[in-house]
């Protein structure tokens, strides 16, 4: 039997969604699991409750108002795959017109060519890096430019790369 010490930082793959998108990064799931206010604040944009905001992972009973309506988990069950850079479409234009819809979805081809070569669990351990703090080890989303509990800038190695884009979406939107 593992004690908690030993489950602490194991691979989840509730948070391993089929698209490569990397749950534990997601503001929503950080919002569910760590922030209350920032789950009023996303409960008030989306004009939904807290719980019907709450997120605990792609792979979850409980997910997120986009996650419960979103194609891709049963397009890859109906193909007999995990992930869909394991179905024989891949990339489909469905995947296509996902990643290129919002900025944290940028490295969605990298993350589903890492599953399909290395493993998830692998490719799990790479973006929990990419999204930590590199002063206090938070991990932060795509949308967080500084981190959400020490206020290092940039709050991750995903926004040090890809901050101009994610703040040139959030203008728009």
């Amino acid at each position: 039997m593992k004690n908690r010490k030993e489950e602490i930082g194991k691979p989840d793959k509730k948070l391993a969604a089929v698209c490569g998108l990397f749950c534990e990064a997601c503001s929503l799931y950080i919002a569910t699991r760590e922030e209350p206010e920032r789950l009023k604040r996303l409960a008030a944009q989306f004009q939904l409750s807290e719980e019907e905001v709450k997120c605990h992972g792609c792979r979850s009973e409980k997910r997120g108002p986009y996650c419960r309506i979103c194609h891709m988990a049963p397009c890859a069950a109906g193909h007999g795959v995990e992930f869909c850079s394991a179905c024989p479409e891949f990339p489909c234009a469905e995947l296509k017109s996902f990643q290129a819809e919002r900025p944290h979805r940028i490295e969605l081809w990298q993350s589903l060519e890492q599953i399909r070569d290395q493993g998830w669990e692998r490719w799990m351990a790479d973006m929990r890096g990419h999204y930590a703090c590199s002063r206090c080890g938070a991990l932060n989303s795509a949308y967080d430019p500084k981190c959400r509990k020490c206020g290092a800038e940039p709050s991750c190695e995903y926004t040090a790369q890809h901050g101009d884009k994610v703040r040139e979406f959030l203008s728009r939107h």
